[in-house]
């Protein structure tokens, strides 16, 4: 029998049934992607550093404050005697004032802020990416479990009817007077653990339903064999890692962390400059300090602020700054580390089951082959009911092994594509809109 056929008959009978439309592994990672909390709440942390970029802008404009008080007022002051014989005056007090405030010199705090959230931004932009393929990954594992566990039930369907066509010829001939009890009582023994192989891949099976649920919030229905496209595989391990430096949204995450804490250093360095603001002011006041009338007056100034001194506050400040770039590097550094780490566990999985598929697919042929001529020989009364279930067993546990094979070569090949942050770009599977901007620059 050649590999072909021998592979058709382990996966035809689930592939048969099989409607016309079935749902792809792309539209299941897609819906998990938009849907996962995980990337979610990505997504809301980088709107929420978006704001603070609109925060820090601010800076650049103009403020506008007005302030508006009346109530009661007892004056007694060295005027108030002088001009009255009253020593205490007592009056209605009311003021107003408008007061506009241009910045024009913070020490570049404001367009450091701006940068230091610019880059916060970028990194966060970058979670959200990170966060997408790895979930990605996720919900083609789950996809390709539930695929896994249908065809293992498939197999244990039939090694179950198999199991039952030996019990029927062995209770026939028990019947004829040709039987042994011995062969009656290992047919039994041996179609009952059929029969629990089965009841256990079904509920293996539920439970990768239930994951399939959890992870991409769908259940599984009618689910098609993935097909893979190699064109984005790297021909070498190197070629992985070299394409995982340059592409991999967490570690450009830490990277634009590091300018982030560079930024925030720059601004703790702001307070060392003078500040300088233009201010434009009115105010309309009545009865000011015991003395009736309107005290009214329009002031347009630039002020000059200074901090001369504030107990080395500031240097304190600007020295923890420098260390947090630091710790910004080294983090940077220490993510590369994992990163290249989880291309090389990836691309060792990956030629792992490569190098053994064909030996799962020779043990499959070659217990094919030994299952069939063990048939013939015990009809033949050459072979006895033990070696025909030994043989139906090893057919049975071979080709569990080479569905396991199959799917674990598909899931390495995801594992190393993640690895390299192009799991969805391969899968033709959009980024959420809040990482988009940075994955159209890549």
């Amino acid at each position: 029998m050649t590999l072909k056929n021998t592979v058709k008959i382990i996966s035809a009978s689930i592939l048969i049934q099989m409607p016309a439309y079935a749902a792809t592994i792309q539209e299941a990672v897609s819906g998990a992607v938009k849907t996962n909390p995980d990337v979610l709440a990505e997504s809301n942390q980088r709107n929420a550093v978006s704001a603070q970029i609109d925060q820090a802008e601010a800076g650049y404009l103009p403020s506008l404050d007005l302030t508006i008080g009346t109530g009661y007022e007892s004056t007694d002051s060295p005027n108030t005697r002088t001009t009255t014989s009253h020593k205490n005056i007592h009056s209605n007090r009311d003021e107003a004032s408008l007061n506009l405030r241009q910045m024009l010199f913070d020490g570049m705090e404001t367009s450091n802020e701006v940068k230091r959230f610019t880059a916060l931004e970028k990194s966060q932009s970058y979670s959200v990416f990170g966060a997408a393929e790895n979930t990605g990954l996720q919900a083609a594992e789950a996809y390709l479990n539930v695929l896994r566990r249908q065809h293992l039930v498939d197999l244990a369907a039939t090694n179950l009817e198999a199991h039952e066509r030996t019990h029927e010829q062995i209770t026939l001939r028990s019947e004829r007077g040709v039987g042994r009890k011995a062969d009656m009582d290992q047919s039994q023994g041996r179609l009952a653990l059929a029969k629990a192989n089965l009841l256990a891949e079904e509920s293996n099976l539920l439970d990768q339903e239930t994951t399939y649920l959890r992870v991409i919030g769908d259940n599984p229905e009618n689910l098609s064999e993935p097909v893979l496209s190699t064109s984005a595989m790297p021909e070498t391990q190197d070629e992985a890692i070299a394409k995982a430096i340059d592409n991999h949204p967490t570690l450009k995450s830490a990277n634009a962390d590091i300018e982030s804490a560079k930024a925030q250093h720059d601004t703790a360095s702001a307070v060392f400059y003078p500040r300088v603001d233009l201010e434009i002011g009115t105010t309309a006041n009545n009865n000011l300090d015991g003395i009736d009338g309107h005290n009214n007056d329009v002031t347009a100034m630039i002020r000059l602020r200074y901090n001369l001194l504030n107990g080395g506050r500031d240097s304190a400040r600007r020295t923890e700054t420098a260390h947090l770039i630091n710790q910004a590097a080294e983090i940077r550094n220490n993510t590369q580390r994992q990163v290249e780490q989880s291309v090389r566990f990836s691309w060792n999985a990956l030629q792992t089951v490569k190098n053994q598929m064909q030996y799962f697919r020779t043990h499959v042929e070659s217990s094919l082959r030994s299952r069939d001529a063990y048939r013939q020989q015990f009809s033949l009364g050459q072979r006895t009911l033990l070696d025909l279930l030994d043989s139906e067993n090893e057919l049975f546990v071979a080709s569990q092994s080479l569905v396991n094979a199959q799917y674990d070569e598909l899931f390495a090949n995801y594992r190393v594509l993640n690895s390299m942050g192009e799991l969805l770009q391969n899968l033709e599977v959009q980024l959420p809109e809040t990482a988009l901007q940075v994955s159209d620059n890549n």
